[in-house]
C-alpha cells in the first residue's frame, strides 16, 4: 500500500473517531442545559457501568450462574454493599479485588 493511501486512511479514522465526540462538546460547551438534562445524564455513568459488569458478573461463561462456582457474583454482592456505604470508587475496587484475590487464594 501507498504510505500516503494509509495516512489518509489514519486521518479518517481519526475524524470518524474524534468527531462524533468533539461536536456535541463544542456545541454544549457554551449553553446551558435545562436542570432535567443535567439530571437525567448524571445517571449515564451508573447506567453504562451496569451494563458493562451485570453480564459479566451473572454469566462470566455465557450462562446465567447464580450458584456458589461464580465467585464474580458472590463477591459483587459485599462489595455492592461497601460501594453504598462508603461512596469511594476506589476503595470499591481495590475491596473487590481484594475478595476476589482472597476467594481464589482460600477457595
Amino acid at each position: 500500500m501507498d504510505q500516503k493511501l494509509i495516512f489518509l486512511i489514519i486521518v479518517g479514522m481519526m475524524a470518524v473517531t474524534y468527531g462524533p465526540r468533539l461536536l456535541p462538546a463544542l456545541t454544549l460547551s457554551s449553553r446551558d442545559l435545562p436542570p432535567v438534562v443535567v439530571r437525567w445524564l448524571g445517571y449515564v455513568p451508573t447506567a453504562v457501568l451496569s451494563a458493562l459488569l451485570v453480564p459479566s458478573l451473572l454469566a462470566p461463561e455465557g450462562v446465567i450462574n447464580l450458584g456458589f462456582d461464580n465467585i464474580y457474583f458472590w463477591v459483587a454482592v459485599p462489595t455492592f454493599g461497601v460501594a453504598m456505604f462508603t461512596r469511594n470508587f476506589f476503595g470499591t475496587v481495590a475491596f473487590g479485588m481484594g475478595m476476589v484475590a482472597a476467594v481464589r487464594y482460600f477457595i
